[in-house]
């Protein structure tokens, strides 16, 4: 249990390619939270770490993650599972090979149960009924503090026409087991948006996106006139934070 606030950064959808422009962006974040007064206790990166799911890309990235605060990692549909668990094995703890890479972390007083909910060669997100009883049985485990699940794809339409085609298609079984678990919040990516919505009665939170922002339909065009890949926009984190007795808070930063 913990006794004094907790900070958790969460940063989503790098998508690194060994590009500057890419690069860049995420050490925009990185050096934020370097000049914190006060260290984050955890870092999550909430998918599409790489763009192309690389090698190289999985090498830069540990290079880019090399914080003085544990930092945890799950893929998305971007990723490819075995060059991520060979080229991030200092960050992944995930039993067996291949796909899928789901985790279990202690870090301080939270547990964070990340799930892989990607499909191989697929952009939409799907969870196996093997995956379903794994985690179900991981939430039976009990608990002594905050309790985070995380993973990619958010499994509710968003209003946006392109990224409403790739969500978790899995979203009523995923339901069933998570209702009534003892959870904190869900935390999850893929949208490339900061969102604060419910889902299963709980607290759902996704990161903004690093690499990219896109606009919904209704909103003022990005340059270019695109609904996706919007790069002009500052890239963001969400910071949970957790104080003894008090609603989880989140905020939303975009460091210039």
């Amino acid at each position: 249990m913990i006794a004094v606030m907790y900070v958790i950064a969460h940063l989503s959808d790098p998508h690194l390619d060994g590009s500057d422009e890419a690069r860049d962006r995420l050490r925009k974040i990185t050096s934020y939270l370097r000049e914190f007064r006060r260290p984050v206790d955890v870092v999550l990166v909430s998918g599409d770490l790489a763009d192309h799911g690389l090698e190289s890309e999985y090498a830069e990235l540990a290079a880019e993650l090399k914080l003085d605060v544990p930092v945890l990692v799950l893929p998305g549909n971007h990723d490819v599972s075995a060059p991520l668990r060979s080229g991030l094995a200092d960050f992944v703890d995930s039993a067996g090979e291949g796909h899928p890479v789901h985790q279990v972390h202690d870090v301080g007083g939270a547990r964070f149960v990340l799930l892989d909910t990607s499909v191989p060669g697929e952009d939409h997100g799907l969870l196996s009924t093997e995956s379903l009883a794994w985690l179900d049985g991981v939430l039976t485990e009990p608990v002594d503090g905050l309790l985070f699940v995380a993973f990619h794809h958010p499994p509710f339409e968003l209003n946006h026409p392109v990224l409403d085609q790739w969500l978790l298609r899995s979203g009523p079984e995923l339901e069933a087991v998570l209702r009534g678990k003892p959870i904190t919040a869900l935390l999850a990516g893929h949208v490339h948006n900061g969102l604060a919505t419910t889902f299963a009665g709980l607290p759902f939170l996704v990161a903004p996106g690093v690499r990219s922002t896109p606009p919904l339909p209704f909103e003022p065009p990005a340059p270019g006139g695109g609904l996706v890949d919007n790069t002009t926009a500052h890239p963001g984190l969400a910071l949970h934070i957790a104080t003894p007795g008090a609603p989880l808070q989140t905020l939303f930063r975009h460091p210039a």
